[in-house]
């Protein structure tokens, strides 16, 4: 039996510089899908998959992160004087109980490697997630939660993959693939952003891990990779043969909102996933198609 995941690291110390200037003053992960924030999509995915202790890595100019996993007590007030009981109560459903949530910051924007580096005392000797809020997934079941399924009977490293163009392999970390079981891939080898002719696969890793806590050895070395920073895919590559390591295929679609079409894909079926929106929305999209 592998120990169960209880803890998620999520990585939220970036700019946001493709998303100026909305993101001059608010960060990027506060942008709205529908009406809730990324970073609320992702820490409700990372509670769907049981995890109880939330880490969240910042920076400078992310206190609207804090201020959202927090209480309001004057919006509470002014809710119930109201009698927006429907409100108050969605309000309260998804606050983090006292002692859930942490932020440490990441005092330089050295890479992914290094943000996850930065919550290594409070993850401690335990395997964790890693979720990285630009990447939304649309599904029956929650990614994270699909994963730590899977994850059960073979610890080590999960990470979460899918096929994409080979043109695009040079966004991505990339797997050499072994072994097929289902939606597991066995993992022989992983390269950072690798040219397309280069690519030893498409099989590309998108923003979800489950990580054993030995990778925090191999990132304190803080070697760096492309771009000149300290890459979380390098410290994975090194774990090969450590532990057992698996790429896994999700079931859902994914958007990357760290891209302005991505994000506004997500904003039009997260709305038409949506019972309380998509009827009066889908038509305004068939007149809009229409026109095109």
């Amino acid at each position: 039996m592998t120990t169960k995941i209880r803890k998620a690291v999520f990585p939220v110390g970036g700019l946001g510089t493709r998303f100026l200037p909305a993101t001059k003053a608010m960060p990027k992960e506060m942008l709205p899908v529908v009406d809730k924030p990324l970073i609320h999509y992702a820490m409700e995915e990372a509670r769907a998959a049981g995890i109880e202790h939330f880490i969240f890595v910042t920076s400078r100019g992310k206190t609207a992160l804090e201020d959202h996993f927090d209480r309001h007590f004057e919006l509470e007030e002014t809710l119930a004087r109201r009698g927006k009981k429907a409100e108050l109560e969605a309000l309260l459903s998804w606050q983090p109980a006292m002692g859930q949530v942490s932020f440490v910051r990441q005092p330089e924007a050295l890479g992914l490697g290094h943000a996850v580096l930065c919550a290594k005392e409070l993850v401690g000797n335990e395997p964790f997630a890693v979720l990285l809020p630009d990447d939304l997934v649309l599904s029956k079941t929650p990614c994270l939660a699909q994963m730590a399924a899977a994850h059960a009977p073979v610890g080590g490293n999960l990470v979460a993959v899918m096929d994409v163009p080979r043109e695009h392999t040079q966004r991505y970390g990339v797997l050499t693939p072994g072994a097929v079981d289902g939606a597991l891939t066995e993992v022989k080898g992983l390269v950072e952003k690798p040219k397309p002719e280069e690519a030893p696969s498409t099989l590309s890793v998108i923003g979800r891990y489950i990580l054993a806590p030995s990778i925090f050895g191999h990132l304190e070395r803080q070697e760096r990779g492309a771009g000149g920073e300290i890459q979380l895919t390098d410290a994975m590559a090194k774990m090969i043969g450590e532990v057992p390591f698996h790429g896994f295929t999700f079931e859902g679609r994914r958007f990357d909102c760290g891209d302005k079409v991505g994000f506004l894909e997500a904003n039009v079926a997260f709305a038409l996933a949506r019972p309380d929106i998509a009827p009066k929305f889908a038509p305004f999209l068939a007149e809009a198609a229409g026109k095109l």
